[in-house]
């Protein structure tokens, strides 16, 4: 299978100026300036396979949304190598931007006083895409997204769930072999992620599109993505299988009980002894919760000792979320 990105020492600096205090200092900023070099993504190197579905994560200004500039064209790097669909994005710019959609969550790549198939038809003679085949993939992307009522509306006069759908339907129109997706779901409602989840899923199972997202809102990771890159400050900390992740640096399962009868934490203590189990009570609700290693023999064993001593009334087994997973790693840093 081939790439759809490559990415080699991939690097970019920018310029940070400062101001010198005072009159004096304020003549002297207009003929020399005080800088320093800030690279903001540090020799970075990676690949994605065509038709795979990558999450690109990192705190904010990590260097996730420089590096998708760099791998869409709109900015140059300091140095490295970017290839991506077999072209360098910023030298092949014309002929590169009709093999890529791209849907950012705060722009708008639709005309905001028009109505949003006004939007659609410049779109299709930008792309150049023939009518049969605008109709072919359009009429299936529209009635997915449900957004055929909304194309006689302008855009400023839709919802920002609404907008969004129509954003990333225009990034389809010319039905590209790769889609970039920054923060697509933000500050969407869980109907709205769904119905975009459900399509991204879609799309990248019937057409085989390559999608590289970027987002804060892990569950559209965990819902779409089995690879994961993490970025922090410029570099690239962990690449690899999402279910990787949680198994290295999950800390557990944690099983919640509530009994129908008075329990005690030297009842729940004696009955697992031989196991390696750490019991934790909420007086509040009275749960008791047994804190384990992700074992599914061991947790067996456990649930099978405690109902076979004591009556049960609920029983909720959860494993650590994968925003803990990736928040401890970068409170604690990744070894």
């Amino acid at each position: 299978m081939k790439d759809a990105i490559t990415v080699r020492n991939l690097k970019k600096e920018f310029k940070a100026y400062s101001s010198r205090s005072g009159l004096k200092g304020a003549f002297r900023d207009l003929l020399t300036r005080n800088y320093k070099i800030v690279p903001a993504v540090n020799n970075i190197s990676f690949n994605v396979k065509q038709g795979e579905m990558v999450g690109y994560i990192g705190e904010n200004g990590a260097g996730k949304s420089t590096t998708i500039k760099m791998l869409t064209g709109i900015l140059t790097p300091t140095s490295g190598e970017v290839i991506v669909n077999g072209m360098n994005p910023h030298r092949d710019r014309e002929k590169f931007v009709s093999t890529i959609g791209v849907v950012f969550g705060q722009r708008s790549q639709l005309w905001w006083d028009i109505a949003v198939q006004e939007s659609f038809r410049l779109l299709k003679k930008v792309y150049k895409v023939s009518d049969e085949q605008y109709e072919n993939h359009m009429a299936h992307v529209i009635k997915t997204l449900d957004i055929e009522p909304l194309l006689d509306k302008p855009v400023r006069k839709l919802s920002l769930g609404q907008r969004m759908r129509c954003e990333l339907a225009a990034a389809l129109i010319h039905n590209p072999p790769l889609l970039f997706l920054d923060e697509p779901t933000i500050g969407l409602d869980v109907l709205v992620k769904l119905r975009i989840r459900e399509f991204l899923k879609e799309i990248n199972e019937k057409y085989n599109t390559t999608i590289l997202l970027t987002t804060h809102d892990l569950t559209d990771i965990e819902a779409l993505c089995e690879r994961v890159v993490m970025l922090d400050d410029g570099k690239i900390i962990y690449d690899g299988a999402l279910k990787s992740l949680k198994e290295k640096w999950g800390e557990g399962k944690e099983i919640e009980f509530q009994f129908l009868e008075e329990v005690e934490l030297a009842d729940l203590n004696k009955i697992t002894a031989s196991s390696e189990v750490k019991w934790e009570k909420d007086e509040k609700k009275a749960i008791f919760t047994a804190v384990v290693e992700e074992d599914d023999e061991l947790i067996s064993l456990l649930i099978a000792k405690v109902v076979a001593a004591l009556k049960i009334k609920d029983i909720n087994i959860k494993e650590t979320s994968t925003e803990e997973i990736i928040r401890n790693i970068y409170d604690r840093g990744i070894s």
